[in-house]
């Protein structure tokens, strides 16, 4: 037999081996992982078998499909959502990569925040909350009166940052028929947020004209909780933190350092805290300043 003839029944038989059907047992050695992997895959939809035998229930599975079984086990192994799973593993290519890129990067954020807060709760835990402020750099600004459009809502903190995020785009874009944005937008909390106090928080972007918000106030009526008030001049102390720093709890340690600054310094607090955006937010890496946390002061 000449060797093209061999060549092809090689490939003949490499095919068949690749197509014939394994038993879960079998396909889990070659997967290297354990039947009850392969049944949780298939119930959540990320790697169903080839065939299941309709009288007995057998589920089989082609030697092809081993390196998406790895491939699934290893992006457990990263903590990853099934839901994101699944998306990765019907992505192709950069599209895939692109998922995981963005996965990790959460993560990191995540990563940066958590050690904020155990930061801040070991400075707690062991009586030097004060080592815990030191490492915030407090100052005080001067900040002139504003003409402001708000929007108010009682929100719990599981839910701040969605709100926070969707109000200040509602605000920013109305601005534009207000004279434009003229200064960082921020929020203002009237009363505490937390897991268990629903404030309320107030949402503010300062606008240029005066007349023109009162109008988009007048005709958005009740819709949002939206207003437009002047918010007055007066002196901030703030600190700056980062985007892993905003998330709660972390951003407590912030709040307690400017508070402790203004007690230290013979301040008084003159009205509610805030925290003002000056960054995008989406741009905006975990280590990137973003945020100002201020209390107005006398």
């Amino acid at each position: 037999m000449d060797d093209g003839v061999d060549d092809d029944v090689d490939d003949c038989v490499d095919d068949c081996a690749h197509d014939a059907l394994l038993t879960i047992g079998a396909f889990a050695a070659r997967a290297r992982l354990s039947a009850k992997a392969l049944r949780l895959y298939d119930r959540l939809g990320l790697l169903a078998p080839a065939h299941v035998d309709e009288a007995t229930g057998y589920r089989y599975y082609r030697a092809g499909q081993a390196e998406r079984a790895r491939l699934v086990a290893l992006l457990r192994r990263l903590d990853m959502p099934l839901a994101r799973i699944a998306e990765v593993v019907r992505a192709d290519g950069d599209r895939a990569a692109g998922l995981l890129d963005g996965y990790w990067a959460d993560v990191e954020a995540r990563v940066a925040g958590q050690r904020t807060l155990v930061a801040y709760l070991r400075g707690r835990l062991s009586g030097r909350d004060s080592e815990v402020y030191g490492e915030f750099v407090v100052e005080t600004v001067d900040v002139p009166e504003q003409v402001v459009i708000s929007e108010t809502r009682h929100t719990l903190a599981s839910e701040l940052p969605a709100w926070i995020g969707a109000s200040l785009g509602r605000l920013e874009e109305a601005a534009r028929g207000c004279g434009g944005v003229t200064a960082a937008p921020y929020v203002v909390y009237h009363s505490d947020v937390s897991m268990e106090s629903d404030g309320p928080a107030e949402s503010c972007v300062p606008v240029a004209d005066g007349a023109a918000a009162r109008a988009w106030s007048e005709e958005q009526g009740r819709a949002w909780q939206t207003r437009v008030r002047v918010e007055p001049a007066g002196r901030l102390a703030y600190t700056r933190i980062t985007k892993a720093q905003v998330a709660y709890p972390q951003i407590l340690a912030a709040f307690g350092a400017v508070e402790e600054w203004i007690a230290a310094h013979g301040l008084t607090v003159a009205g509610p805290c805030r925290e003002v955006y000056f960054a995008d937010w989406e741009a905006a890496g975990p280590g990137d300043p973003v945020c100002d946390v201020a209390f107005p002061v006398n």
